[in-house]
């Protein structure tokens, strides 16, 4: 049996994340084709790492199981960390990540450990308490993709966090029904009292209501302070790295957006931003590049612990994004996004006729 050169093997790996996410997400893999390279492949490996972790939570049947998902992703980043990672591409990947960008352990481990709290089936007693569950499941990724494109400021890094807070808090918005028919809740506790819900009743019988719909409203106007907050980090990033997640933010956003356009009833049906619209919200963040202020704003103070964890990591030598195209010369990339997205639309549209 022929042995390969370890270069080849990592090409393989990074090869079968890419692949993962094509066919999981979707929407995130034509988003991370305006990446430069260097910072899209790891990108890619972050991302599977991350969402099979979630999957292996997600698809256990039982608390009991979900625990067992748990500790079992606390082993395996503690093996990744190592330098002995499970014998999984996306494993291999996240190994070699971390040790290449100086990712802390407190990260991924804060990551597990929102997934520790949606296997106990936590619920949230007010927006502070929402805001400790989206630090870990959202704003620690956000805080590792800052750290792959070289941003590692604790001003950038709280952006990035705001960026993932956001993201979250419009993922619960727009999945309310769904979350609840899974016996799953993230609205705060406090705000359903105000508005005369009863979250056991809520549980029992999903159902769309005016109460229901203000709580939801209030929820994005939250996420949308945060985007706005995040724009002046986008700004921060290198310059190849922004088209990319500002896109991912506007197409989040429109979420939000379209949740409205519903009548903020996430629980009848589940927003989704075409795509059309998408193409011409990538289109906006192509040409929208404005040195936005507020860098300074403070972190959310739930937060910070991930941003001192960076702070304690010590440095590694200056990191410059590889063989990058000057920026403008991207033509070549978007053509590229845009007919991948165009091509998924037909694949949607059709089935597996559509042409490729």
């Amino acid at each position: 049996m022929p042995v390969f050169p370890p270069e080849f093997a990592a090409a393989a790996d990074r090869t079968a994340c890419r692949l993962a996410i094509r066919a999981g997400s979707k929407s995130f893999f034509a988003a991370g084709k305006l990446l430069p390279g260097e910072v899209r492949e790891a990108a890619y490996g972050l991302y599977a790492f991350c969402r099979l972790s979630d999957d292996l939570v997600d698809e256990a049947e039982n608390p009991s199981d979900r625990r067992d998902a748990v500790a079992r992703l606390g082993t395996r980043v503690a093996l990744a960390y190592a330098g002995t990672p499970a014998d999984a591409p996306a494993d291999r990947a996240f190994s070699e990540i971390v040790g290449t960008y100086a990712i802390p352990e407190a990260l991924p481990y804060a990551l597990i450990e929102g997934f520790c709290w949606d296997a106990e089936g936590r619920l949230y007693a007010d927006l502070d308490a929402l805001h400790a569950y989206a630090a870990r499941v959202a704003g620690s990724v956000g805080a590792m993709m800052a750290l792959i494109m070289g941003a590692r400021s604790p001003d950038a890094l709280a952006r990035a966090c705001d960026l993932g807070a956001a993201m979250q808090l419009t993922n619960i918005a727009r999945d309310v029904g769904e979350d609840a028919r899974m016996g799953r809740l993230y609205l705060p506790l406090d705000w359903m009292a105000e508005a005369g819900l009863d979250p056991e009743a809520f549980l029992a019988d999903p159902q769309p209501s005016p109460a229901l719909a203000g709580v939801v409203a209030r929820l994005l106007a939250e996420a949308e302070g945060l985007y706005r907050r995040a724009e002046a980090g986008i700004a921060a990033l290198p310059s190849p790295c922004r088209p990319a997640i500002r896109a991912a933010a506007l197409i989040y956003a429109e979420i939000g957006r379209v949740v409205a356009g519903q009548g903020y009833d996430s629980v009848s049906s589940r927003a989704r931003v075409g795509t059309a619209r998408k193409l011409a919200l990538i289109a906006r963040a192509l040409r929208t590049d404005p040195a936005a202020p507020g860098l300074a704003a403070p972190a959310l103070p739930e937060v910070a612990f991930l941003i001192d964890a960076v702070m304690r990591q010590p440095p590694l030598p200056d990191r410059r994004l590889s063989v990058l195209r000057p920026w403008w010369d991207v033509g070549g990339r978007v053509v590229h996004v845009l007919e991948l997205i165009e091509r998924m639309r037909e694949r949607e549209a059709f089935g597996p006729s559509a042409p490729s």
